[in-house]
């Protein structure tokens, strides 16, 4: 579903990807991992469109999206969770669930949608007029998975899901990312550094070293 050959990112002089290559099959879950400044969450960024290409392509559902706008890249259901969650603040749980169907036009998908999220994760739904800004970090990234589904999404990127968050939620945020690949078909993209439980989860994984993309992993492990 999704091919990367030979991308390369650079921040001014720097270069933060020299040559990642993979390949994530539809219906998938393939983790990417690697230590700190590896290029993961630059992947991810350039895969969503975020940052620009110096060199390599992206097919996604046999098309090249290199050069598309983040927002186009989205409408294509290529959905993008930032590490760090990036909720909107100021605006309940039930408001940043709308943001995040903000192209959808379909009403009724929308609320059934909504209620699909309410019930994979119960506390969004007993705090949904509760500012999302007062919610802890484990409740925060439950909320921006949600937000992202509301994209109707066919590819979901997930950057360190795990980041600052308690043991208890973070099992749980797992078990629904499994829950989510199996019931709603999602293709699944996960950069994360706590390596055990996300390989637990994963048809394979990449492994990322100073912005290449060095081996390629399957289980057993």
């Amino acid at each position: 579903m999704l091919t990367v050959e030979n991308l390369h990112v650079s921040y001014g002089s720097i270069k933060a990807l020299h040559g990642v290559s993979l390949h994530v099959p539809q219906g998938s879950i393939v983790t990417l991992i690697g230590a700190n400044g590896a290029g993961k969450s630059t992947t991810l960024r350039a895969l969503s469109g975020l940052v620009k290409l110096t060199a390599g392509s992206i097919h996604y559902d046999g098309h090249e999206v290199s050069k598309l706008p983040p927002e186009k890249v989205v409408s294509r259901g290529l959905c993008h969770v930032p590490e760090g969650r990036m909720v909107f603040a100021n605006l309940t749980i039930r408001e940043n669930l709308k943001m995040g169907a903000y192209l959808q036009k379909d009403r009724k998908w929308i609320a059934e949608q909504t209620d699909y999220v309410f019930g994979l994760f119960p506390r969004l739904k007993e705090r949904e007029g509760q500012s999302a800004g007062t919610l802890s970090g484990g409740e925060q990234q439950m909320l921006a998975i949600g937000r992202a589904l509301l994209s109707k999404p066919k590819f979901l990127m997930l950057d360190e899901p795990s980041l600052g968050i308690a043991p208890l939620l973070v099992k749980t945020i797992f078990e629904r990312i499994v829950e989510i690949n199996r019931e709603q078909g999602l293709t699944i993209l996960l950069v994360e550094q706590n390596a055990n439980l996300a390989l637990d989860v994963s048809s394979y994984a990449y492994v990322l070293e100073t912005g290449k993309s060095c081996w390629k992993a399957h289980p057993p492990w």
